[in-house]
């Protein structure tokens, strides 16, 4: 055991000082429902480019920390819980030097991103279009990534991100899933994989968008 005034060593006669370093950053995609499709949140890096809202980390701070202040500093994002996704570690993805990310994702309602995107800093992408776009530092990796793990949870869970309002009519639910998806659903074959996640409320909507319907929570 090396006591307390002793660097710890990878190799005889070594200390951790005596290895080359990386930068560690983070990068979080934001991904929400928008016109009828899946979109992702991008702000203005400091070269002028449109990126995801990402910083380096600081000495002594968490990475969900680092997220945090980034998504609040850079995109004027408060109050959530983004999940780590992957960590991206390409040598040269980051012309600046070598750097680390570790990527996250979180999903949210339209509703959340009014304020920010009053910000000509930030904007909101349909994410079919990062394919052909040329983002820097692997971020249209890291989204890639992120609409892979998204879509994954919806296409057998009803609405794991909450961008539906409880309660919510099964039709409400489908567009909200076709949204993610990037793909029409057959309606029947919807409702019956969905039904068993859910709970009826006893209600029925006020027509506003069409005939009366059954009203719905998760169970």
């Amino acid at each position: 055991m090396t006591s307390s005034h002793e660097l710890p060593t990878d190799q005889p006669g070594k200390t951790l000082q005596d290895y080359p370093r990386p930068s560690v950053a983070v990068d979080t995609a934001l991904l929400t429902a928008h016109d009828g499709g899946l979109k992702v949140l991008l702000v203005h890096s400091p070269g002028g480019e449109w990126a995801l809202p990402g910083t380096f980390l600081h000495p002594g701070e968490k990475l969900a920390d680092a997220v945090l202040r980034s998504l609040r500093e850079k995109a004027g994002v408060t109050g959530r819980s983004p999940q780590q996704l992957h960590v991206f570690d390409e040598p040269g993805r980051d012309a600046r030097g070598w750097v680390l990310s570790v990527a996250h994702v979180d999903v949210l309602p339209a509703s959340a991103l009014l304020e920010p995107l009053k910000s000509e800093r930030a904007t909101v992408v349909a994410v079919e279009e990062i394919h052909n776009s040329e983002l820097p530092y692997d971020h249209a990796q890291i989204i890639g990534f992120a609409v892979e793990q998204v879509r994954s949870r919806y296409a057998t869970t009803p609405d794991p991100g909450g961008l539906l309002q409880s309660p919510f009519t099964l039709k409400d639910l489908r567009l909200v899933h076709e949204s993610v998806l990037g793909e029409t659903l057959q309606r029947d074959t919807f409702r019956r994989a969905m039904e068993p996640h859910l709970a009826g409320t006893g209600e029925m909507s006020d027509g506003a968008k069409g005939r009366p319907a059954a009203l719905f929570r998760v169970r």
